[in-house]
């Protein structure tokens, strides 16, 4: 018997549902379109200025030079396995002082691999509830049950691990955080969690994304005293402070074994560009060489946090100062003010930060000095008085 279809039950071939989500955003001030780089740059994550470094570029120069490919070929397990990623990750293994590291193509990509990869069946995964989307997106993935801690309560992951192992649960437990928080710029209690990971034995999983280079000794990041420990894996990004593309995981010598045998977006994806590599471990190297842009870098932090405190704005005592401004059009609209006038500032709207918290994110760089600071708060002011928020 043939079913009848009606109208509304057939699929819909045009691209209204599109539309008119996107106008939806709209209303709600959370429209997104890509806008070109124009301004001081308040925006970038290239904390420590080595994006655009003639040392960086040099290496990479250097690199074409002797014939060092631009694309690797193939995945990490065919043939696109190049003597630049094997060396980049001997040599983090020793910087991050940790058995074995894995070069993934991105941070996200690497966020993902690991929670949808590493906690098994069984297993109890504990988020910080402010950790990257790319950390929830890789535990729906995956195969353990997940439950979320409050942002940064200790007694929060505690209460979650009791409650479930009361309810029968007697797999391992993970805990994921980020030690420095992208949206707010606050760190985590890294050594309370610590404490309570090995109390239940549990891995505890550290995204030091916004802490790489620019924190720890020799720029090893905030977990750098805990980082090679049984217990531990840690993801380092390459495109943020290290100034280049792609993300090192750090961590015993068997889970980088099992993450190059079970993990699909390792195995399944080309491998990271070879020049990226090469990039990465010469960004690694001026970790080592010049100390001086990190103490440089927190000379213009705590500049920049005392205006932000002078201005009656909460001070993350970071290089990322979020500006909370509370609504989404009025956040769009003070972001565009401070573009016209010269400052590449952009705006945060939710999904990204909790409802009712839209800000302004401002990214204290190398590539910004005390004037530009300066001139940036002073404007500031006066558009944030121009709005009356």
């Amino acid at each position: 018997m043939v079913r009848d279809l009606t109208l509304s039950a057939m699929p819909r071939s045009d691209l209204s549902v599109y539309r008119s989500a996107l106008q939806e955003l709209s209303l709600k001030g959370r429209y997104r379109s890509l806008i070109s780089r124009a301004g001081i740059d308040f925006t970038s994550n290239d904390y420590l200025g080595l994006a655009n470094s003639d040392r960086l570029r040099g290496a990479v120069q250097a690199a074409l030079a002797r014939g060092t490919p631009v694309g690797s070929g193939g995945s990490r397990l065919l043939r696109g396995n190049a003597p630049e990623h094997e060396e980049l990750e001997a040599h983090a293994a020793a910087f991050f002082h940790s058995e074995r590291a894995i070069y993934f193509g991105s941070g996200y990509v690497a966020n993902y691999a690991l929670l949808s990869t590493l906690p098994q069946r069984g297993d109890l995964l504990v988020l910080d509830s402010l950790v990257h989307a790319s950390a929830h997106e890789g535990a729906r993935a995956g195969r353990a049950e997940i439950t979320y801690a409050a942002h940064n309560d200790v007694e929060a992951f505690e209460t979650q691990i009791i409650r479930w192992r009361a309810g029968g649960g007697c797999g391992r437990v993970w805990i994921g955080i980020e030690s420095l928080y992208s949206m707010d710029g606050d760190r985590a209690p890294l050594e309370d969690l610590t404490v309570l990971a090995k109390r239940f034995e549990a891995m505890l999983m550290v995204d030091e994304a916004h802490a790489t280079g620019v924190y720890g000794p020799q720029g090893r990041g905030l977990a750098a005293d805990i980082e090679g420990r049984e217990h531990v894996v840690v993801l380092h990004t390459c495109g943020k402070a290290l100034g280049g593309s792609g993300a090192l995981v750090s961590g015993p010598r068997v889970i980088g074994d099992f993450l190059i045998n079970r993990c699909r977006p390792f195995i399944y994806a080309t491998a990271p560009s070879p020049l990226m590599a090469v990039a990465a471990l010469e960004a690694l190297k001026m970790l080592q060489d010049e100390p001086e842009r990190r103490r440089h870098l927190a000379r213009l932090v705590a500049y920049a946090d005392g205006l932000a405190r002078a201005q009656g704005f909460v001070s993350s005592g970071s290089h990322i100062l979020p500006i909370i401004v509370g609504e989404d059009v009025k956040t769009v609209a003070l972001a565009e003010a401070l573009q016209r006038r010269g400052f590449d500032v952009r705006a945060v709207r939710p999904p990204s930060v909790p409802e009712g918290t839209a800000r302004l994110r401002v990214s204290i760089t190398l590539n910004v000095d005390e004037a530009a600071i300066a001139g940036l708060f002073q404007v500031l002011a006066d558009e944030w008085r121009i709005a009356d928020l």
